[in-house]
């Protein structure tokens, strides 16, 4: 398959598609599904607050071409500080972003995290959501990301819209992090790519 095939298809993508940022500490196909355990320590941060950097999230990129969106659905139990799962958007190690759920002070946050040279990060309570089917939805326009998400089946919520050069080429796909702990166990049930959105509203 050439980088011009996989970036103008649509539908359904296969595990196989996608090359790891950074290989997790298990990846395994069962049945449809991808199941990945988070390394301990994974994360994607730069210096914002914390002033740390830290890359080495781990995230499963294919091209993704301006007109197109891209849908992550996963199933996680996301119990520690920090667990975090979602679809990841990347051009290089200085510019990209990571959106879904997140651990964070006790409570499951849907959120996005911002990253041109630095770090930003916003968050909203979903404790709902916890141990649900989710699906986040990235679609990319001639200068911006939209990202939308909600639980498998039901309608999806704004998050976020964000500039972004539709002259850059770019890779998205599943990712997940466990910044404090080993052992994070994260079901990826489907990986598709789409038209983007007609429109914000």
């Amino acid at each position: 398959m050439t980088h011009q095939d996989q970036i103008s298809r649509r539908g359904r993508l296969a595990w196989a598609d996608g090359l790891w940022t950074h290989p997790p500490a298990r990846a395994v196909e069962d049945g449809s599904d991808l199941l990945v355990e988070a390394a301990e320590g994974s994360d994607a941060w730069r210096h914002t607050a914390y002033g740390f950097i830290h890359d080495s999230e781990h995230a499963l990129l294919a091209p993704f071409a301006v007109g197109s969106a891209m849908e992550v659905t996963f199933t996680a139990d996301l119990a520690e500080q920090f667990d975090q799962a979602g679809i990841f958007i990347r051009v290089d190690s200085e510019t990209w972003i990571k959106a879904g759920l997140e651990r964070s002070d006790g409570l499951l946050q849907l959120g996005a995290v911002v990253t041109f040279g630095r770090s930003d990060w916003s968050v909203a309570s979903v404790d709902g959501w916890d141990g649900r089917k989710v699906t986040v939805r990235l679609s990319r326009t001639a200068d911006a990301l939209i990202v939308r998400a909600g639980l498998s089946g039901a309608p999806q919520q704004l998050v976020r819209v964000i500039p972004f050069d539709g002259d850059q080429q770019a890779g998205a796909g599943p990712f997940t992090c466990a910044p404090t702990r080993a052992g994070l166990l994260v079901r990826f049930h489907s990986w598709i790519i789409t038209d983007a959105d007609a429109s914000l509203h």
